[in-house]
């Protein structure tokens, strides 16, 4: 492996551009990835930009890279509007469930890392609560304070987007227009675009999730978590932040913003956004017709890893069109990769991967994790005349970036009746004393009986048909 720069390409939603990418310190990359808002489960769509950037993360350890992931959970702060309206999604799921803001966190933060187990994506490396980074997020207004860039309303104290020449630039934002368009009572807002950077408690109420600042008690902001969190765990500039497309246009051009004042930085080299899956030509979120889980696709008799595979489908760039059908076709497809791969162990461990087909396999991840090529590639190697062993060796190399889990499938269990094992056994002793002919006509009863005979180095076995 070698981190040649040559190597690896990605699309920089900042420059609009396929760039080479170099990462700022050699052999080293620094991620971070926008987390859930866990007052509530994840819906298939959000996850699906969680396989996207584990994509992400496992290619560039196949290219050499060591990676640093640290992806954020927002537990306050992130109001049902990104226009800083309405209540505190946290509140509203406390007021759903009858559980407290801080026993919601606790339990959907639990879901969320469980689907991302089922889906078999790598954990983050730090795991990081907006809640318990309070003091970096106030630490970074005041700095944002003293650099001229925020004024106070009686509701919170807002970033004055008015002041930055090129706020929205990651969105390419038609500031003016969407100013002078606005029809939305701005309130004591200057500026459409302006957002909170700390909101006050109701003087009439005490919040669940609240705490003392230097401009009176309540809560931050939704953006400003992970612009702190992220410069605590990687620095001023790191390398690559990651989202969801629909965090362009506000919460990631807000962080830029932020960062911009308090840091004299873009916040990250390169913004890479996962597109969307849309449902019944409709993008999926919980307010959809059909709010689908993990546990939905479960429930239904799917394994979540035909869902990954589905993902892998389409390239991450892409919207993907959900339907039942599309994932009965991944289910399929997964089943036959991992037959294959199995079945290439009957020929023993040994052998290395072969250096062409892998070589395929990486270039086309390497070129902005063209998963789709990739998988062509793998099933192109599927029909090639190799070694089963071999054949074994390069499918497992490639899952370690497809992340299937391809080693760790065995089939069901089956239960062969145990006449055809009587005969299986017959069989295996007319082999033994070459006796061609009764061992053929021994394969031919068990065939009848609805089972197929494989042979291997270690004994032959019987199947069903």
């Amino acid at each position: 492996m070698t981190t040649d720069p040559q190597n690896v390409t990605l699309y920089d939603t900042y420059t609009r551009e396929t760039r080479t990418f170099e990462s700022l310190e050699p052999g080293k990359v620094r991620m971070y990835c926008c987390g859930p808002t866990v007052y509530d489960y994840a819906h298939i769509g959000n996850l699906r930009t969680y396989v996207f950037e584990d994509l992400l993360r496992r290619m560039l350890a196949m290219a050499g890279y060591e990676v640093r992931h640290v992806m954020n959970i927002t537990d306050v702060g992130h109001l049902t509007s990104d226009a800083d309206t309405g209540e505190d999604k946290m509140v509203k799921g406390a007021a759903r469930t009858g559980l407290t803001a801080w026993e919601i966190a606790e339990r959907y933060t639990g879901a969320f890392q469980s689907d991302l187990a089922a889906l078999n994506i790598l954990e983050p490396h730090v795991w990081c609560r907006a809640t318990d980074h309070i003091a970096e997020q106030i630490a970074d207004i005041l700095e944002i304070e003293r650099q001229g860039y925020t004024y106070v309303t009686g509701d919170g104290v807002y970033f004055d987007t008015g002041k930055l020449k090129d706020y929205g630039y990651l969105a390419r934002l038609d500031v003016q227009g969407l100013n002078a368009g606005s029809r939305v009572d701005l309130g004591e807002k200057r500026l459409a675009t302006d957002f909170a950077l700390w909101k006050f408690s109701p003087p009439d109420q005490k919040r669940q999730m609240e705490w003392d600042s230097p401009w009176g008690r309540g809560f931050p902001g939704w953006h400003i978590e992970c612009s702190a969190m992220s410069v605590k765990y990687l620095g001023e500039l790191f390398d690559i932040h990651c989202g969801g497309k629909d965090h362009i246009p506000v919460h990631h051009s807000n962080e830029i913003a932020q960062s911009e004042v308090a840091h004299g930085t873009r916040l990250a080299n390169y913004w890479l956004h996962g597109y969307f899956l849309e449902l019944d030509r409709e993008r999926m979120s919980k307010s959809s017709g059909e709010f689908l889980r993990m546990q939905s696709l479960i429930d239904r008799g799917y394994d979540p890893l035909a869902y990954r595979y589905l993902c892998l489908t389409a390239h991450y760039r892409s919207d993907l069109k959900f339907t039942w059908e599309s994932l009965d076709s991944a289910t399929v497809a997964l089943g036959r990769l991992r037959q294959l791969a199995h079945d290439g162990g009957e020929g023993g461990e040994g052998g290395a991967p072969d250096p062409g087909w892998l070589a395929d396999f990486q270039r086309e991840m390497r070129q902005d994790l063209n998963s789709p090529r990739a998988l062509a590639v793998v099933w192109g190697l599927a029909k090639a005349n190799l070694p089963g062993a071999v054949r074994r060796r390069t499918i497992l190399a490639m899952d370690d970036v497809l992340g299937l889990d391809l080693a760790n499938w065995l089939p069901p269990d089956e239960t062969v009746p145990g006449e055809v094992l009587a005969l299986l056994a017959d069989r295996d002793a007319a082999r033994a004393g070459r006796n061609w002919v009764l061992a053929d006509e021994l394969r031919d009863r068990i065939q009848t009986m609805g089972y197929e005979v494989e042979d291997g180095p270690g004994g032959s076995r019987a199947k069903r048909r």
